[in-house]
């Protein structure tokens, strides 16, 4: 009898999972990500976001990452969505080729609704976009299909405009936090910031009472306008 109500004790004893909370990043590839050593910095910026993700406490959230890249004409998940402690690197993006955004966008999109991929227990994600050019596809219509999502709708979106070419109109859709616009940069060393900067804001939902609440995006010295421009 005492045994029997030993095991019905630890049926009812649950250990407590953290939910996922996925950080799916849409970078430009394209040809001019090459100039100036912004995919360089690119891809040490992305290294050293997932490098501090792995070391957060994973008691309640577990941050995960997921990489998109555009190239070309395609959209390739060029880092499938794992937890940010078992990524042990990320090989390196070339850039080259044209912009074709709006497939980065409908590849996004999917992503969002692979339940098997992001279970309905996940956390609102987290979508970052960078790019320093103009698209070149129906980014309208992968737009569109990227709202029309229901995790796409609700998850926190931002977006980087790298210099003059890139297309702040495009970019300002995307983004759909009121405290955090499109923030533009000009240097290398504006990517590290802009990342920097997300890394910080996903960090603090997980150490806040509830994750789901997103938390806006803070560069010091940064000037209040619709764009932020960080060159400096």
């Amino acid at each position: 009898m005492q045994e029997q109500s030993t095991k019905s004790r630890m049926k009812e004893f649950v250990i407590a999972q953290p939910r996922p909370l996925p950080v799916i990043v849409l970078a430009d590839a394209s040809g001019s990500m090459g100039e100036n050593g912004k995919i360089e910095a690119l891809n040490q910026a992305l290294k050293e976001m997932v490098r501090t993700f792995a070391t957060e406490s994973r008691v309640k959230a577990e941050l995960q990452v997921g990489l998109i890249t555009f190239s070309g004409d395609n959209a390739e998940l060029f880092l499938p969505l794992a937890p940010a402690h078992r990524i042990s690197s990320i090989a390196p993006i070339l850039a080259a080729g044209r912009t074709p955004m709006g497939a980065a966008f409908l590849a996004a999109a999917r992503l969002l609704e692979d339940h098997d991929v992001i279970p309905s227990r996940a956390y609102r994600p987290a979508l970052v976009l960078v790019s320093d050019g103009q698209p070149n596809d129906d980014w309208e219509a992968g737009l569109s299909a990227l709202e029309a999502s229901e995790r796409a709708a609700k998850a926190t979106r931002f977006a980087m405009a790298i210099g003059d070419d890139a297309n702040l109109a495009v970019l300002g859709r995307f983004a759909n936090d009121r405290e955090a616009p499109v923030f533009k940069g000009h240097q290398a060393r504006d990517i590290h910031r802009f990342f920097q900067a997300v890394t910080m804001s996903v960090r603090s939902r997980t150490l806040s009472a509830n994750p789901d609440q997103g938390a806006g995006l803070e560069l010091d010295g940064a000037p209040d306008d619709d764009a932020l421009d960080l060159n400096f």
